[in-house]
């Protein structure tokens, strides 16, 4: 399965930054995972266009998913469907409406508002822990 997980804005915390490789790092066991900044959301809408790939954006009306959910939509994903899954973080202020009707898929961290360099983070550990449910692994057991 391939997997993009996209944020809009410069990291500015080094320990964020050092969350995000680590669980780009831990996924690439599980996945070809790539994990790109982009300037704005027009950068966002240019790569979606480049690369055929089924849009998932991180928003507050979103679906809320449990870890073993979220694991079920990716098990199911990568069994019916070759594209590559695109996750998206928005900025701070979050995402147009136009960006909202393209994505194909609307996902809630939940009801609390996060920083947005947090939710990648969030999203990232979710992101690993669905594969490690999907694959027995004792991670998602073990915390």
């Amino acid at each position: 399965m391939k997997l993009t997980v996209a944020w809009i804005g410069k990291t500015k915390e080094p320990s964020i930054q050092a969350l995000t490789d680590e669980y780009l790092k831990r996924l690439a066991r599980h996945a070809d995972v790539e994990g790109i900044a982009l300037k704005d959301e027009p950068a966002l809408t240019k790569l979606k266009s480049r690369v055929r790939s089924t849009l998932v954006l991180l928003d507050g009306s979103g679906k809320q998913l449990s870890s073993e959910e979220l694991a079920k939509f990716l098990g199911d994903y990568q069994d019916r469907n070759p594209l590559p899954l695109l996750f998206a973080v928005g900025p701070a202020d979050g995402f147009s409406d136009e960006a909202r009707q393209a994505a194909s898929v609307l996902l809630s961290l939940g009801k609390m508002t996060l920083a947005h360099e947090l939710a990648r983070v969030v999203l990232l550990e979710q992101l690993y822990r669905a594969f490690t449910i999907l694959k027995g692994h004792p991670y998602h057991l073990g915390h």
